[in-house]
C-alpha cells in the first residue's frame, strides 16, 4: 500500500456509532466525493441535526475512516446516505463494515426495505441491491413523502424538481432478511 496507514485487516476496524464531536471527521471523509461530484457536500449545521444517522469506521488508532448514515423514509424504507471512506483505506472491507451496520440498524428499527443512489453498483451489488426505476412505495405513502423537504426523499421519488439525477448516479434497493439469522 503506498498510503502511510498500516495494512490492517478488515477485522482491526471496528463501527461505531457516531459522536457529535465526529463532524468534522464526516466533513473530512466525504470532501474529495463532493469535490468529485459523488456526494452532495452538507452543511455541519445538517450533519450534527442527524448525527443519531451515522456510523463510524474507525482504524486500530481509532482514527474515523469511513463513515455512512441510514435515513428512515417510512415505516419500511430507509436509506443509505453519505457512504464515504478515506481513499487509503478502500479495498480493506471498510465499506463492507459500515454497509452491514448501517443493515443492522435497518433491521433494529423494522425496516424491510434500503434503498440508495450510487455511483458503485457493483459494490451495492455484491450486497443484495438491485437497480429499480419505478417507485417503490404505495400511491398513500407517495403522497405523504411528496409532503418532504428532503433533497433525498425527493430524488427516491423521482421529483421533477430534482432531475435530471443530481449526480447521474443508479437507484437500488435491498430487500432485508428478517430472523434469528439477521440478514441474507
Amino acid at each position: 500500500m503506498t498510503s502511510g496507514h498500516p495494512a490492517a485487516p478488515s477485522g482491526q476496524i471496528t463501527v461505531r456509532k457516531a459522536l457529535a464531536t465526529d463532524v468534522p471527521h464526516i466533513q473530512r471523509l466525504i470532501a474529495p466525493y463532493v469535490a468529485r461530484r459523488i456526494l452532495l457536500g452538507k452543511d455541519d449545521v445538517t450533519l450534527y441535526g442527524s448525527i443519531q444517522q451515522f456510523q463510524i469506521a474507525v482504524d486500530p488508532d481509532g482514527t474515523p475512516i469511513g463513515c455512512g448514515a441510514l435515513n428512515v423514509f417510512w415505516d419500511d424504507i430507509a436509506e443509505v446516505r453519505t457512504l464515504a471512506l478515506d481513499a487509503d483505506w478502500l479495498h480493506h472491507g471498510v465499506g463492507h463494515k459500515l454497509l452491514e451496520g448501517l443493515e443492522g440498524d435497518a433491521l433494529a428499527l423494522g425496516i424491510g426495505r434500503i434503498f440508495c443512489l450510487t455511483f458503485e453498483v457493483d459494490f451495492f451489488t455484491k450486497h443484495g441491491y438491485l437497480e429499480i426505476g419505478e417507485s417503490v412505495v404505495s400511491p398513500e405513502v407517495y403522497a405523504e413523502l411528496v409532503r418532504s423537504t428532503d433533497e433525498g426523499v425527493a430524488e427516491f421519488l423521482d421529483l421533477a424538481r430534482v432531475k435530471p439525477n443530481t449526480l447521474g448516479n443508479t437507484r437500488m434497493l435491498k430487500v432485508l432478511a428478517r430472523g434469528e439469522g439477521g440478514l441474507r
